[in-house]
């Protein structure tokens, strides 16, 4: 069975199947990098919560920078929140994300119980 919450037009937040979730992705508010990665994997965390999965059990982490200058600042966040002995299968790659203003989207996919 699939089970979605938060279901769009467009999309749904969260897409449960047989024990993984798979969340859309998140983006975050701020004017550097590390207020908008904070603000996102807020999202996620929240997100993650909402599915009844946590930060221990993500399986895989794709994040989008928009600018690769901009990889240290992120990953400083990101090592930060990630929980020790936890981290996840990643990709990290540069793209040019949905609105100018953006510098950081995560998608995230875990499993729950």
């Amino acid at each position: 069975m699939i089970e979605r919450q938060d279901i769009g037009t467009r999309m749904s937040k969260i897409v449960k199947h047989n024990g993984t979730v798979y969340l859309c992705g998140q983006v975050g508010a701020g004017e550097s990098v590390t207020e908008q990665t904070q603000d996102c994997l807020a999202r996620v965390h929240a997100l993650l919560e909402k599915a009844g999965s946590s930060r221990e059990q993500i399986l895989q982490a794709i994040i989008w920078v928009a600018d690769m200058a901009d990889f240290a600042e992120m990953n400083a966040v990101w090592d930060a929140w990630v929980p020790e002995g936890h981290a996840p299968a990643r990709a990290c790659g540069e793209a040019k994300l949905a609105r100018p203003e953006l510098k950081v989207e995560v998608i995230v996919t875990a499993a729950y119980e």
